[in-house]
């Protein structure tokens, strides 16, 4: 079965930091761009930061993360993270992991096939 599933999610004080892993089983996903999205309550969900595959890995992040977010990969693990620093109380979400059948990478919830079931993560001030 194809699947994306997350991990790391948690509750954390205002500075701190999480490690998010989103590992993928049921195909090989080298050649997929990947990304994170998150989604608050009462809230759209929202780009975070994708990692895509055009002969290199090229990442892109949310103005509001940028500096302090970091993705990365680790492909022969199928894996993807989101290594997240100086965690505000507006990055509290329920983080998702995707993956679209393209080595581009994209911004908009739609591009993407495949879905994780998200992880909660809780700032607290």
């Amino acid at each position: 079965q194809v699947q994306l599933q997350e991990s790391g999610g948690g509750l954390v004080q205002a500075g701190g930091s999480l490690r998010l892993s989103c590992v993928g089983s049921g195909r090989t996903w080298s050649n997929s761009a990947m990304g994170w999205f998150r989604q608050a309550p009462g809230k759209e969900r929202e780009f975070v930061a994708i990692s895509g595959w055009t002969g290199s890995d090229v990442t892109s992040y949310t103005d509001s993360v940028k500096g302090r977010f970091t993705i990365s990969r680790d492909v022969a693990k199928n894996t993807v993270y989101l290594q997240m620093n100086s965690l505000k109380p507006g990055d509290a979400a329920v983080y998702y992991c995707a993956a679209r059948n393209s080595i581009d990478a994209a911004t908009s919830t739609s591009a993407y096939d495949y879905w994780g079931q998200g992880t909660q993560v809780t700032v607290s001030s």
